[in-house]
C-alpha cells in the first residue's frame, strides 16, 4: 500500500505548491478509514520539501516517487523510495528514512540505538542508519524482484535534514562508524552530497519502469523459520528485525552485559502475541551468542518444533536446541549457562519429572526456577493467551517470582506489531474480541488483507488447501479442536486410522507417539508440521502450536459453543476428548478459547474455518461485515 505516487515533476509541482500534504492526508483517510495524526501530518510537511531540494539540487528528471509504502506483512511504513536507472543502465530503488531529529544522545552500551526526544518524550530508538538496516534487509527477504535479472539495486540511507553534524558526536559517535559505513546517513550539511549522490543513481530516467516493476513483484510471505534456522546459526543470513523487535534484541543484549559486569542475574520477559516474531528475536540472539562463542541454549517444550530445528541445522550445532527437561540441578550448575532463551515459556510445566526421568535426576524443584538457577541471564518470550493444558503453567507472573527468589533483576518488552496473518493486527484483536478476551465488539471488515472464510464442509476446506500444497510444500495444513477419539492402535500396514470423521469427510489425526510402525505416505507426529505428507493428517494444538504456514484449515468443534442464556461465547467440557484437559475442569473454558486462538493465528495469508456447531458458527458471521 502506498500514500502517495508520482512522477518526480509532480511531486515537485505538489510541494511547491503547498498541496502534498492535503493530498496524502486525503489518500490516508480514503485507504485507511482514518485522518492521520498531526505528529504525521506535519511531519509530511517538515520533510517533503527537503526531498524535493534533493531532486532538483541533483537535476533529477523521469524519475518516480512513492510515500508512506507499508511494508509487506508487516505495518511499518517506508518514508519515501525513489525510482530510476542510473550508470550503466542500472535500475535502482532508493530508500530514504527521513528524521527531523535536531539533537541525540548517544549510547554506547546499547548498541546501535540511541536516546532523543521523540512521540512526545525522550525515548531510546534505533538509530536512523540502524531502523534503515531493518528496512532494507526485510525488502530484500520479501520483494522477489531483487533476486531476479536484470539486476535491481537498492540503496538505503537514512537523512536527518535538521541534525547539524558534530564528528564523534551524537550520531556520530564512533560506536556508530561501521553501521553507518554500511548505510549512510546524512544531515542537513550533507543535503549536496546526498543530492549528488541520487543522481548517481537515477540520472537515466525509466521511474514509471522501475516503479511498475518492483510493485508488481511477487512478495514472499515470510522465510519460515525452520527453512532459514540453519543459515542462521551459521551466520549466513540472519532474518531482519523492525522496530520493536529491535528494541527487545537490544534489551536482551544490553542486560546481559550489563548483568555480565556486575555479576549479577538478569531475567528477561518478551511479551507478544501470535505472529509477533518472538522466535525470530530468540534465533537471532542465538545466533550473536553462538557467534560471540557464548555458552548459549535455546530450549522449548514442543518437540516437533525442536525436532525441526535440529533437522534443518544439522548435527554440527543440533546440540544447541534443548528440550526443558534437561535442566535439572543434578544436571545443571548455578550459573552454569551465559544465555539461556526460553521460547513459548507459557509451557513451561510444574516440574521437570516424568515418566522416563532416572529417580537420581528427579526433583522437586520448579521448572521455572531451575531455568532461572542455571544461566546467568534467562530470557522468556511468552503470550500469557497461549497456555492450552492444565500441566503448563508458564506465566509471566511465575516467572517474576522465580527471579525475585534469585535475586535477579526483572526487564521486560512487549511486542505489538504482527508479522503473520498479513500483518493484520485487527484480525487477532477481532479473534479475542469474538472468543471473549475483550468487550470490544469488533467486527471483521471484508477488505482486511487476510483471507479470513467459514466454510459450509471440511472437506470445502482440505480441497483448497491441497491446491496450495501442490503449489508451494508446507504451505498448508488442516488443524482441529480435540474433539475427536484419537485411535489407540499402535501398530499400521497401509493407512492409519481416520478418526477424524464429519458426514462424508474423514481424516487421520497426526500420530501419536506411542505409534511404533507408520505406513508409507505418513509421517511422524512431530515431523507433521515440516514434512510434505502432513498435508495427510489433521494436527491437533500440540503439534500446531509454535509453527506457521501461508494457509491453515481450522475444524472448530462442539467444545466451543453459545451459552444461549448470555449470548457469549462458552466451552463444553462433554465434547472434547482430551484426556489432559478433562483433568483441569476450573480452567477448561480458559485452555480451550487460548486453543482456538492459536490455531486462527497460524496463517500467513488466510485461514479456513469449519464449525461443527452451527450456533457458534452463526454467533462468528455476525460479527463479519
Amino acid at each position: 500500500m502506498l500514500i502517495y505516487q508520482a512522477p518526480s515533476g509532480k511531486f515537485i509541482d505538489d510541494v511547491r505548491e503547498n498541496t502534498i500534504s492535503d493530498i496524502m492526508s486525503g489518500n490516508y483517510k480514503a485507504r485507511l478509514g482514518k485522518e492521520p495524526g498531526i505528529p504525521e501530518f506535519v511531519s509530511w510537511q517538515n520533510s517533503l520539501s527537503r526531498v524535493r531540494d534533493l531532486l532538483e539540487l541533483g537535476s533529477i528528471h523521469d524519475t518516480f516517487v512513492a510515500l508512506e509504502y507499508e511494508v509487506p506483512y508487516n505495518q511499518s511504513r517506508l518514508d519515501c523510495l525513489l525510482f530510476g536507472k542510473g550508470k550503466n543502465d542500472i535500475s535502482n530503488v532508493v530508500l530514504i528514512e527521513l528524521k527531523q531529529w535536531s539533537s541525540v544522545k548517544a549510547l554506547a552500551e546499547e548498541g546501535n540505538f540511541v536516546e532523543t526526544y521523540t512521540g512526545g518524550r525522550e525515548r531510546i530508538v534505533p538509530h536512523p542508519s540502524q531502523q534503515v538496516k531493518g528496512y532494507h534487509y526485510y525488502m530484500k527477504g520479501f520483494v522477489e524482484e531483487f533476486e531476479k535479472e536484470p539486476t535491481l539495486s537498492l540503496f538505503s540511507c537514512a537523512y536527518c535534514h535538521n541534525y547539524s553534524r558534530t564528528d564523534g558526536k551524537g550520531l556520530h559517535d564512533p560506536v556508530y562508524k561501521e553501521l553507518i559505513g554500511e548505510f549512510p546517513l546524512f544531515t542537513k550539511e550533507d543535503t549536496k552530497l546526498l543530492g549528488l549522490r541520487i543522481r548517481e543513481l537515477l540520472e537515466n530516467g525509466s521511474g514509471l519502469e522501475i516503479f511498475n516493476r518492483f510493485m508488481q513483484s511477487r512478495l514472499h510471505p515470510s522465510k519460515k523459520l525452520l527453512e532459514n534456522v540453519h543459515k542462521i546459526i551459521k551466520n549466513d543470513v540472519v532474518f531482519s528485525l523492525l522496530n520493536e523487535q529491535l528494541v527487545a534484541k537490544n534489551l536482551i543484549w544490553a542486560r546481559y552485559r550489563m548483568a555480565d559486569k556486575k555479576k549479577e542475574k538478569s531475567v528477561i520477559l518478551v511479551h507478544g502475541g501470535p505472529g509477533t516474531g518472538k522466535s525470530v528475536i530468540a534465533l537471532n540472539i542465538l545466533a550473536e551468542a553462538a557467534m560471540r562463542k557464548k555458552n548459549v541454549l535455546y530450549g522449548c517444550k514442543s518437540k516437533p518444533f525442536i525436532e525441526g530445528l535440529r533437522k534443518m541445522v544439522g548435527p554440527d550445532v543440533r546440540i544447541i536446541f534443548s528440550n526443558l527437561y534437561r535442566f535439572v540441578p543434578n544436571k545443571t550448575k548455578e550459573n552454569e549457562f551465559d544465555i539461556l532463551l526460553i521460547d513459548e515459556a507459557h509451557r513451561i510445566e510444574k516440574n521437570s519429572n516424568h515418566q522416563y526421568t532416572k529417580p537420581q535426576d528427579r526433583s522437586d524443584m520448579p521448572q521455572m526456577e531451575q531455568l532461572v538457577r542455571c544461566s546467568k541471564t534467562t530470557v522468556f518470550f511468552i503470550d500469557d493467551r497461549q497456555n492450552v493444558r492444565s500441566s503448563e503453567v508458564g506465566s509471566s507472573q511465575l516467572i517474576r517470582d522465580a527471579a525475585a527468589k534469585y535475586g535477579a533483576g526483572i526487564h521486560e518488552v512487549t511486542l505489538e506489531t504482527q508479522y503473520r496473518c498479513m500483518g493484520s493486527n485487527d484480525y487477532l484483536l477481532w479473534i479475542e474480541s469474538v472468543l471473549g478476551y475483550s468487550e470490544e465488539g469488533r467486527i471483521f471488515r471484508k477488505d482486511d488483507q487476510f483471507d479470513f472464510r467459514i466454510f459450509s464442509s471440511p472437506q470445502e476446506i482440505i480441497n483448497i488447501l491441497n491446491e496450495k500444497e501442490k503449489e508451494k510444500p508446507n504451505s498448508a495444513r488442516m488443524t482441529a479442536g480435540f474433539c475427536w477419539p484419537w485411535s489407540s492402535k499402535t501398530d499400521f500396514n497401509e493407512e492409519l486410522v481416520k478418526d477424524v470423521k464429519i458426514g462424508d469427510f474423514a481424516m487421520p489425526w497426526e500420530t501419536h507417539d506411542k505409534i511404533t510402525s507408520i505406513p508409507k505416505g505418513y509421517v511422524k507426529w512431530y515431523e507433521w508440521a515440516y514434512k510434505p505428507e502432513g498435508i495427510k493428517q489433521v494436527g491437533c494444538i500440540y503439534t500446531a502450536q509454535g509453527f506457521e504456514f501461508d494457509y491453515v484449515g481450522v475444524i472448530i468443534g462442539n467444545d466451543l459453543c453459545v451459552d444461549k442464556s448470555t449470548g457469549k461465547i462458552v466451552a463444553d467440557i462433554s465434547a472434547t476428548k482430551d484426556p489432559m484437559l478433562r483433568r483441569s475442569p476450573e480452567n477448561f473454558e480458559k485452555h480451550v478459547k487460548n486453543i482456538y486462538r492459536t490455531l486462527m493465528t497460524r496463517g500467513m495469508k488466510g485461514c479456513y474455518v469449519y464449525f461443527t456447531d452451527k450456533e457458534t458458527e452463526k454467533y462468528f458471521r455476525e460479527r463479519m461485515e
